[in-house]
């Protein structure tokens, strides 16, 4: 190989690196799967900060349990679920920070005022109304990041099918939001 030909990433020899702490396998590891972690969290807050104390608590988890990996699934996928989940933590244990969430579906018609805000427990409550499929597509897509091939992969469906279930959890969404918060701003107001 020459001084200036890119070296090809080896997942597994960098995976047995980061198990024996090998810290430049660490360090490819993480080169590599920066910018993937860095997209989905980037979904959730565009705080620079927060982004990379996210990631690299993240990261931290990932180093520390990498010896329970076992090969079999995706790698990419056994790490975002990680840094997801150290993103939950993070945004948990800020929480009181955290007053309202405002949901992001634009409306269509000008019935529906725009300047609505929900409390983060009403849009879960929203979410968990969602048939099976399309809240397994709706979560993996918009919450844990995930690409529609992969989603269609784990779930075993079309990567076409697992688009339109996430067009139409996003009406029903819709549909739900206007039932349960515009009655109640029609009775408020």
């Amino acid at each position: 190989m020459g001084i200036f030909s890119p070296k090809k990433f080896d997942l597994e020899s960098t995976i047995h690196g980061c198990v024996d702490n090998n810290r430049k396998s660490q360090q490819a590891l993480y080169n590599h799967f920066f910018p993937v972690m860095k997209q989905m969290v980037r979904k959730h807050t565009t705080d620079p900060d927060q982004l990379l104390d996210i990631i690299n608590d993240g990261f931290l988890k990932v180093f520390q349990k990498i010896g329970s990996y076992t090969f079999q699934g995706s790698f990419e996928g056994w790490v975002r679920k990680i840094v997801y989940h150290s993103m939950c933590d993070y945004f948990r244990k800020y929480a009181k920070d955290i007053k309202f969430l405002v949901f992001g579906l634009e409306p269509r018609d000008a019935t529906v005022p725009s300047h609505h805000s929900l409390y983060f427990q009403d849009l879960i409550r929203l979410v968990n109304k969602l048939p099976e499929k399309h809240y397994k597509v709706f979560h993996m897509y918009a919450i844990e990041g995930y690409k529609h091939h992969e989603i269609a992969e784990i779930i075993g469906i079309n990567t076409n099918t697992s688009k339109w279930y996430l067009s139409e959890a996003r009406k029903k969404l819709q549909k739900l939001y206007r039932a349960e918060f515009l009655k109640y701003e029609e009775k408020q107001g």
